[in-house]
């Protein structure tokens, strides 16, 4: 016969559940309420559930929220997302005028200069002699310089 000691623990150690961030800044609340540390709380979530539970600096974050008063366990709302652009519509600036810096393209299409830095690294370009270039040539670039080489060595 199963002991009701046995039957719990073997329940807890058996157990698939993966708390969320949600269910963990709530046991964080409850440690609070319980007059722990934010040392306490987070070796004690450590111990509950190993590798998911939120890190020291988390748990000294939401534990200096508690002690403010703020007792909301939600996430807060942040600014508004970043504005998304199209690679087309900076390829298309990039064909008008190749020589602009990032932080004109960035002020056209109403971005941060990262967004823009980000979006060309992923396109292959790199800024060489103040013009923006494919990194690695396409085959119609490669013929037209191939072309060129021969018409330099026939002069």
């Amino acid at each position: 016969m199963i002991s009701v000691r046995n039957f719990f623990f073997g329940a807890l150690t058996m157990s698939t559940f993966l708390p969320t961030k949600h269910n963990l800044r709530e046991a964080l609340l409850f440690c609070f309420n319980l007059k722990k540390s934010a040392t306490d709380g987070h070796r004690l979530l450590c111990k509950a559930y190993g590798k998911h539970a939120l890190s020291i600096k988390s748990c000294e974050y939401w534990f200096r929220r508690f002690k403010s008063g703020d007792f909301d366990t939600r996430d807060k709302e942040r600014g508004g997302r970043p504005i998304k652009f199209e690679d087309d519509e900076l390829e298309a600036l990039l064909d008008d005028d190749s020589s602009q810096t990032q932080e004109e393209l960035a002020e056209t299409l109403g971005v941060t200069q990262q967004a823009i830095s980000n979006r060309l690294k992923v396109m292959g370009m790199v800024q060489k002699q103040g013009n923006w270039v494919p990194y690695e040539l396409k085959p119609g670039n490669i013929e037209h310089r191939i072309c060129t080489c021969e018409l330099l060595l026939k002069r």
